[in-house]
């Protein structure tokens, strides 16, 4: 699947990398019409998301600072169901599986006691793994079971 980054994507992903010396396969941003401010979610190359981070979360703030915007981190992966684990972090993902019917959608296994972490504050969270996941591996919806 081919991602269309927008000049304000293909901008922050190379200050990103400038900054943290990681890899971003993706760069998505989001107005902050929900009330939480300007977000930039970077989906980040497997293995760099520690580099990414940076010692005591020193890169990813510098990151912040620059782009003066809330910035998050999925570190990207090879199969959809990985992808929806990875963006639904720090929820605990016990089980993905993708049903590709109609339309393919990701039915996803939370620990109970993570339900309000995958869902974030008004739904958040999920509409970001949902867009992201539609991105990158065309599933349409992730409903929580």
């Amino acid at each position: 699947m081919t991602v269309t980054l927008s000049d304000t994507a293909r901008q922050y992903i190379a200050l990103f990398e400038d900054e943290t010396g990681a890899t971003a396969r993706d760069c998505v941003v989001l107005d902050g019409e929900d009330g939480h401010g300007k977000r930039v979610v970077f989906v980040v190359k497997p293995g760099d998301m520690g580099r990414a981070i940076g010692p005591g979360g020193k890169n990813v703030r510098s990151v912040q600072d620059r782009l003066d915007a809330n910035v998050e981190l999925v570190e990207d992966a090879d199969t959809a169901a990985g992808f929806v684990a990875n963006a639904l972090a720090p929820a605990e993902v016990r089980h993905v599986t993708i049903s590709e019917n109609d339309d393919i959608v990701a039915y996803v296994e939370v620990a109970q006691d993570d339900t309000g972490v995958a869902i974030g504050a008004g739904g958040r969270n999920i509409e970001t793994a949902k867009l992201l996941v539609e991105r990158h591996f065309d599933v349409s919806d992730i409903q929580l079971t």
